[in-house]
């Protein structure tokens, strides 16, 4: 196991994850233990890899962040091009996931009515059906323990259906 000493030589991905991914691509296939931290060793090796060569390709352009056009180029002076068909899939897949999580975060945006506002409406939809509530409960509470009561109001009701008969 690596010491926490702050090397980069320290830092590695997380098993779990390489587990999950060999058992999604060879689901029928026994890995060994040895062969597991095999595999997270060079896949932490190739990360870094491709993350320096995109940084020298990022600095020689005189920008500061790296973009998705070096980490290609990267693969590309790396030897590794025939990935880049790939990775230029996946990558519009991730645009296209995100573009879809920015336009469901922003549909409140898109009210035009400040966040704001909109929980005063609700804040007022709410004591207004709490008000309606409390009207109605001592009448149904009535209703069912004052026998006069609830004979009346079915008297009314019945003579108001005879008024619609009328009608």
């Amino acid at each position: 196991m690596a010491s926490s000493s702050g090397n980069d030589d320290d830092l590695t991905i997380p098993r779990a994850a390489i587990n999950k991914m060999i058992k999604e691509t060879l689901p029928n296939v026994r890995v060994a233990n040895d062969a597991r931290e095999l595999v997270v060793n060079c896949c932490t090796e190739f990360i870094h890899l491709i993350s320096s060569e995109a940084n020298d390709i990022c600095n020689k352009s005189d920008k500061k962040t790296i973009s998705p056009e070096h980490v290609i180029n990267a693969l590309e002076s790396l030897g590794f091009a025939s990935y880049i068909t790939e990775v230029k899939d996946v990558l519009q897949e991730c645009k296209t996931v995100a573009l879809k999580r920015r336009k469901a975060s922003s549909r409140l945006e898109n009210l035009g009515i400040p966040e704001e506002e909109l929980l005063r409406q609700q804040q007022e939809l709410f004591a207004k059906a709490r008000q309606q509530q409390a009207e109605l409960a001592p009448q149904e509470w009535l209703g069912m323990h004052d026998p006069s009561a609830s004979a009346a109001q079915q008297a009314g009701s019945s003579q108001d259906e005879e008024e619609e008969d009328d009608m």
